[in-house]
C-alpha cells in the first residue's frame, strides 16, 4: 500500500470508539453524543449544535430509533437534532455543488427483475451449448437431468447475480479470473470459470447499452465520492459512523476517511478491546480460516484504519455478559483455556447467565407458541416491557405471528411476506395452476372457492355455482379435458345421463354453473394461450394481469382490496416494461415460470402504532434494542445459515481471486449472535426436530452451553421450560385425554329403515351403526375432489362391462365375442379420457379379464340363459311390519334342468369360508331366497342349485372361482332358509323393535384393506385399540 492511501485510511487518535455488547447500542451512542464524548472538540452551546453534526447508521430503522431516543433525552430543550442518515451512497443529483467537487451524473442503477432477465438470457445460452449442458447442477434444487426448467435457469441467473456483486463490492477485477490455475480443475469448473469470465467482461457493456450500471457498483462510486469529498462537505464538523462492520470495502474507505476529520468518530458495536496480539494476528490471517469468528469483521476494519483494539475506546465498560460471550465465542484454539477462563470469570459467570433462558422445544410449532407465551408475559407485566424476536427463518416468523393471534397481538414480519405468499399472490398461483395442469378438478375449485374471485358475477353468485358445478359435475366424475368436457358434464348430469351424481341440477343450478364456466374461461384465456407456445416475461405478465382483472371483477359488488395487489401489480409494470429480454419460458411449465418470475419481491407490513412488540430478520434487527429479546430457530442451517459458495465458482477458486470464502457469513451471523445476546433478557429458542429430521442447535448455543457448564447452561433450560410447560398446557382440556368409546346409538324404530339393501345385510350384522348412519342421520359419502381411479373404481368398471355383454345378450361362443366386448370396454373406459396413461394400462390389462371371461363362459355348456345386474325386490312382514329387501344380482343363470346358478364377480377377496359357513356372508343366500319368491322374476321363480364368488385379477388366473361353503351336514337349500330366518330375526330386533343399539364394527371383517364410509364419523381408531381390536 502506498503512503498516501495508508496515510488516507489512518485513523486519528481518540477516533475510533466501541460500544460493549451488554450495553444498549443506540441509548449508550446518544449518551456519548449529547455529553460530548464523541466529540469533545465542538461547543454544545446554543440551539444548532446537535444540527450541525452527521451521523451514519446502517439501516433507516436504527436511525429513526436513535432520532426518537436523542428527542426523548432532550425533552423540552429547544435544540435540533443532528443529520442523521442510513450509511451508503446519495444520489449526487441532491449534493451541492462544492468545488472541486463537481457534480457527475451516473447511470440509473438497473433494477434487479430487468437484471434477473438479462442473466437469465446469458445463462440459457450458455446452457445450450455442448459444455454448458453437461457441466452444470442447479442451486438449491437438487440438480436436474435434461434440459433445466424456467426456474431453474432464474435460479442460475439470480446466483450468477450474487457473483457479480461479489467482486463489485470487493472491488477485485475480473482479469485475476485468468490467475486461476484452471489445470487443477475438474472439467465443471473448467468450464464455469470460462462462461464467469466472459459474463464479467461483457456485463459492463451489456448494462451501458442499456443506459444502466449495476446497483453495487453505483453504490462503490458514491462511496467513495462521499469518501473523497468528506473533508470538503463538512470541513471541521462532526461526522459519526455507528454500528458498521465495513464489510463492504468502499464503506470500509469511507469510514476510515471519517476517522481522519479533525471531528470525525467511529463507534463500533462489540469490539473486544482486550483482544491480545496473538488472536488478532490469528483473525486477519485468511490462511488460519478465522471468518467465522464474531470479531473478525471488526478486526478487519480496524486494519485497514491501521490501528488496534487496544486503541479503542470504551464507551461504557464490558459486564459480565459481553465477557462471557466473548470467551465462548472465541478461536477454536481458545477452548483448551476455558477452564481457566471461568474460573477468572468466577461469580460473574453466574450473573451473566441469570437472564439468558433457553427453550428447547420438541417441534417448530410448540417453539412458537412457546415464544408467543414469552411475548404475552412480557406485555402483560406491569409495566409492560418490549420484546423483540430475532427469527430468520420466514416460517416460523408467520407461525409465531399466528401463535400471537391467540392473544390478539397483531404482529407482521418486518422482513416483509414473499409475494406469492400473499393473498393476491395465491390468487395468482391458484389461476396458474389450474390452467397448467388442465382444469384439474381440485385446482378449479381452490380458485372458484377464493373470496377474491367475482368474474363479474359476484362474488355470492360465484359461491353458489361452484359448490352446484362441485356436487354436479366433479364428485364421482371424470369430465372429459378442457372446458368442453365440464359443459358435457353438467349437461349430463342435467339431462339425467349421470348415474348416482351427488347433485341432480336442477334448471336454475345448470345455467348458473353454464355461466359460471363461460366467465372462468373468458377469464383465463389469456393464460391459456401461452400454454401453446414459448413466452417472454412480458407477454406472462401481461397476460397475468388481464386475467387478474378478469378474475377480481365483482360486478355489482364493491371490489375488496387484497393483500399484496399494489406490489404485484407493480411488478407487472416492471415486466411488461422489458420486451423481449429475457429467457423464453416454456408452454407447459406456467407453474415453474410463475415461480421463478416471482421469486424475490415481498409485501412489507404497514409500521404498527405501537411498537412494544417487533419481528425482526437479523439484518433488521442490528442496532435494535428491548427489555426481552428472544432468538429464534437457533439451529444450524438458519442461525448461522449454510456457508455456500454458489455454483459458479468453488470456495478455493472464490479465495484465489481474492473474494472471501462463504464462511463471512458464519462471522456475520456470530457478531449479530454477539450484539443481541447482549441483551438485559435474552431468550433463546430451537426445535428438536425439523420437519421429519432431528435439528441441530446452532454452533452458537452449543458452545455457550458448553462454557458455561452443565449446571448453568441447566438453569437456562429451567427458565426456558416455564414457557415450554405453559404452551403444552395451553390447548390442554385439564384432564387426560380421553378417547372416545364405541358409538352405539339408539334411535327409536319408527325411524329405523324398513329397507335394505342385499349388501347391507352383511353390514347390519357386523356394523349396525353404518346403517343408522345411512339411513337415520341420511349421510351418504361424497366422493373426493379430483381422486385418482383406484381399485373400487376399477372393480366398477369390469362388473358394468361384463354385465352389459350379457344384458345385451351377446354370445360367448362367437367367434367376434373378444372384440365385441373390447369395444364395450374401450366405451366405458372412455371416462378415463382425462388420465391417457391410466386408461391404456387399464385397457390392456382387461384384456386378459375378457379372455378368460369368455373361456369360462364357453365351458359352462349347461346353461340356458344368462342374466346379469338383474335388481329384485322382496316384500315382506317382519315382527307384524312391512320390510323391503331389495338388491341388484351380478348374475342369475338358469341351467338345462330349470335350476339356477348365482355367480357374484369380486374384484376383490371373496368372504373366508369360515364367514360362508358360519352365516356371516349372507348376500348369496338371500339373492337366492329372492329368486325362489320371484323377486327377480318370474322366470327365475326357481331353486338355485349351485352359488359362488368369481375373482377377477390381471395375474394368471384372472377369473379364479370359489365355489360357496356350507355348514357341515347342511344342504344348499336349508342353508338359504337358515339363513334368511336369522336375517328376519336380526332385522325384527335391530329395526322393527329397535330392543338393542346400533354400534359399530360389531364384526368387523378381518383383513380388510379399506376404511367404511363412516370410519371417520365413529372415530374407529380411538377406541379400537380400547376394545382390543386390530385395525387391518
Amino acid at each position: 500500500m502506498d503512503a498516501g492511501r495508508r496515510a488516507a485510511l489512518m485513523a486519528r487518535h481518540g477516533s475510533v470508539f466501541s460500544i460493549p455488547p451488554d450495553a444498549p447500542f443506540l441509548a449508550t451512542l446518544a449518551e456519548a453524543l449529547l455529553d460530548g464524548r464523541l466529540t469533545p472538540d465542538w461547543p454544545r452551546e446554543g440551539p444548532f449544535w446537535l444540527s450541525d453534526i452527521t451521523l451514519y447508521l446502517p439501516t433507516r430503522r436504527a436511525a429513526t430509533a436513535l432520532s426518537r431516543l436523542i428527542a426523548g433525552r432532550l425533552g423540552a430543550a429547544p435544540l435540533l437534532l443532528p443529520d442523521i442518515r442510513p450509511l451508503g451512497g446519495e444520489d449526487p443529483s441532491q449534493e451541492p455543488f462544492l468545488p472541486p467537487y463537481e457534480p457527475i451524473v451516473l447511470p440509473p442503477a438497473v433494477n434487479r427483475f430487468k437484471r434477473r432477465l438479462l442473466l437469465a438470457e446469458l445463462v440459457e445460452a450458455w446452457l445450450g451449448t455442448q459444455r454448458g449442458a453437461t457441466a452444470f447442477s442447479a442451486p438449491g434444487l437438487g440438480g436436474f437431468s435434461g434440459p433445466p426448467n424456467s426456474a431453474e435457469i432464474l435460479a442460475l441467473a439470480d446466483s450468477l447475480a450474487t457473483l457479480i456483486d461479489d467482486f463489485a463490492i470487493a472491488r477485485v477485477p475480473p482479469t485475476l479470473l485468468a490467475d486461476v490455475d484452471d489445470a487443477q480443475l475438474a472439467a465443471q469448473w473448467q468450464a464455469n470459470l470460462d462462461f464467469v469470465a466472459f459474463v464479467l467482461d461483457a456485463w459492463p457493456d451489456i448494462l451501458s447499452a442499456e443506459g444502466e450500471m449495476d446497483a453495487a457498483a453505483r453504490t462503490n462510486h458514491l462511496l467513495e465520492r462521499k469518501a473523497a469529498s468528506l473533508a470538503a462537505v463538512h470541513g471541521t464538523r462532526p461526522v459519526i459512523v455507528a454500528g458498521s462492520t465495513g464489510s463492504i470495502p468502499a464503506t470500509a474507505d469511507l469510514i476510515a476517511a471519517i476517522a481522519r476529520l479533525p471531528n470525525g468518530a467511529v463507534v463500533l458495536g462489540g469490539l473486544d478491546t482486550g483482544l491480545d496480539a496473538t488472536t488478532v494476528e490469528t483473525l486477519r490471517n485468511p490462511a488460519a480460516n478465522p471468518h467465522g469468528h464474531p470479531q473478525y469483521g471488526l478486526v478487519r476494519l480496524l486494519r485497514r484504519l491501521e490501528t488496534g483494539p487496544q486503541a479503542v475506546i470504551a464507551l461504557a465498560a464490558p459486564g459480565p455478559r459481553a465477557k462471557m460471550l466473548d470467551a465462548a465465542l472465541g478461536l477454536p484454539e481458545t477452548t483448551a483455556h476455558w477452564e481457566r477462563l471461568t474460573r477468572d470469570l468466577g461469580p460473574d459467570l453466574e450473573q451473566a447467565v441469570a437472564g439468558l433462558s433457553l427453550i428447547r422445544a420438541r417441534t417448530p410449532e410448540e417453539e412458537a407458541r412457546a415464544i408467543a407465551i414469552a411475548v404475552h408475559e412480557a406485555l402483560a407485566a406491569t409495566p409492560p416491557r418490549a420484546v423483540a424476536i430475532i427469527a430468520p427463518d420466514q416460517t416460523l416468523a408467520r407461525r409465531i405471528c399466528a401463535e400471537l393471534a391467540r392473544f390478539d397481538i397483531a404482529l407482521d414480519d418486518a422482513a416483509g411476506t414473499p409475494l406469492l405468499r400473499t393473498r393476491v399472490g395465491r390468487l395468482v398461483r391458484q389461476a396458474v395452476s389450474l390452467v397448467a395442469n388442465g382444469l384439474a378438478p381440485v385446482d378449479l375449485m381452490a380458485l372458484l372457492r377464493d373470496r377474491h374471485v367475482g368474474l363479474g358475477l359476484g362474488r355470492a353468485a360465484v359461491s353458489r355455482a361452484a359448490q352446484w358445478l362441485d356436487l354436479g359435475a366433479l364428485r364421482g366424475q371424470r369430465p372429459l379435458p378442457g372446458f368442453a368436457g365440464l359443459r358435457k358434464a353438467v349437461t349430463d348430469n342435467f339431462d339425467k345421463r349421470t348415474a348416482y351424481p351427488a347433485l341432480r341440477l336442477q334448471t336454475g343450478e345448470a345455467i348458473a354453473v353454464l355461466a359460471l364456466l363461460d366467465a372462468l374461461e373468458t377469464a383465463l384465456a389469456p393464460l391459456a394461450a401461452l400454454a401453446s407456445e414459448a413466452f417472454s416475461a412480458s407477454r406472462f405478465a401481461a397476460a397475468l394481469a388481464e386475467t387478474l382483472v378478469l378474475l377480481r371483477d365483482t360486478g355489482p359488488d364493491p371490489l375488496p382490496a387484497i393483500e399484496g395487489e399494489a406490489e404485484l401489480m407493480a411488478w407487472i409494470e416492471t415486466a411488461m416494461a422489458q420486451g423481449a429480454r429475457g429467457p423464453r419460458f416454456s408452454g407447459a411449465a406456467l407453474g415453474q415460470a410463475l415461480e421463478g418470475l416471482l421469486a424475490g419481491p415481498s409485501v412489507r407490513p404497514p409500521r404498527p402504532e405501537a411498537e412494544d412488540v417487533v419481528l425482526f430478520g437479523r439484518l433488521e434487527a442490528r442496532l435494535m434494542q428491548a427489555d426481552r429479546v428472544i432468538l429464534a430457530g437457533m439451529i444450524e442451517s438458519v442461525w448461522p445459515e449454510i456457508a455456500d459458495p454458489g455454483p459458479w465458482m468453488s470456495r478455493g477458486m472464490r479465495m484465489a481471486v481474492g473474494l472471501e470464502p462463504p464462511e463471512k457469513l458464519h462471522g456475520l451471523a456470530a457478531h449479530d449472535f454477539l450484539m443481541a445476546a447482549g441483551a438485559p433478557e435474552v431468550i433463546f429458542t430451537h426445535p428438536e426436530r425439523a420437519g421429519t429430521s432431528p435439528a441441530t442447535p446452532s454452533r452458537l448455543i452449543q458452545r455457550l452451553e458448553a462454557f458455561v457448564g452443565e449446571d448453568l447452561s441447566g438453569q437456562m433450560a429451567a427458565r426456558g421450560e416455564h414457557f415450554l410447560a405453559q404452551a403444552r398446557r395451553l390447548d390442554a382440556t385439564g384432564h387426560p385425554p380421553r378417547p372416545a368409546t364405541r358409538p352405539a346409538p339408539n334411535p327409536p324404530p319408527g325411524v329405523r329403515p324398513r329397507a335394505l339393501s342385499i349388501t347391507e345385510a352383511e353390514t347390519l350384522l357386523r356394523s349396525p351403526y353404518d346403517i343408522y348412519a345411512r339411513h337415520v342421520l341420511g349421510l351418504r359419502r361424497i366422493d373426493p375432489l379430483g381422486a385418482d381411479p383406484d381399485h373400487a373404481e376399477r372393480g366398477t368398471l369390469i362388473h358394468a362391462i361384463l354385465g352389459d355383454f350379457i344384458s345385451e345378450g351377446q354370445d360367448p361362443a362367437a367367434p367376434e365375442a373378444f372384440e365385441t366386448i373390447m369395444a364395450m370396454a374401450r366405451r366405458d373406459y372412455a371416462r378415463l379420457d382425462a388420465l391417457p396413461a391410466r386408461q391404456a394400462l387399464w385397457l390392456r390389462r382387461f384384456e386378459t379379464i375378457a379372455s378368460d371371461f369368455l373361456a369360462f363362459e364357453r365351458r359352462r355348456g349347461h346353461i340356458a340363459t344368462r342374466r346379469a345386474e338383474i335388481s329384485g325386490r322382496l316384500d315382506m312382514v317382519v315382527g307384524g311390519a312391512d320390510f323391503t329387501l331389495r338388491g341388484r344380482a351380478d348374475r342369475i343363470d338358469r341351467t338345462r334342468l330349470g335350476t339356477l346358478e348365482i355367480i357374484d364377480f369380486k374384484t376383490g377377496e371373496p368372504p373366508k369360508a369360515g364367514d360362508m359357513r358360519a352365516f356371516f356372508a349372507p348376500q348369496l343366500p338371500l339373492e337366492a331366497r329372492m329368486a325362489a319368491a320371484g323377486a327377480f322374476g318370474p322366470d327365475l321363480a326357481r331353486p338355485t342349485e349351485a352359488m359362488g364368488f368369481i375373482k377377477l385379477s390381471h395375474g394368471p388366473e384372472a377369473l379364479k372361482a370359489t365355489a360357496f361353503a356350507l355348514p357341515k351336514g347342511m344342504a344348499l337349500e336349508e342353508m338359504v332358509e337358515e339363513t334368511f330366518r336369522r336375517f328376519q330375526t336380526h332385522v325384527e330386533a335391530m329395526l322393527i323393535r329397535g330392543e338393542v343399539p346400533m354400534p359399530a364394527r360389531v364384526l368387523p371383517r378381518p383383513g380388510q384393506r379399506f376404511k367404511g364410509d363412516y370410519h371417520h364419523l365413529a372415530r374407529t381408531e380411538e377406541w379400537t385399540v380400547l376394545d382390543g381390536e386390530e385395525e387391518e
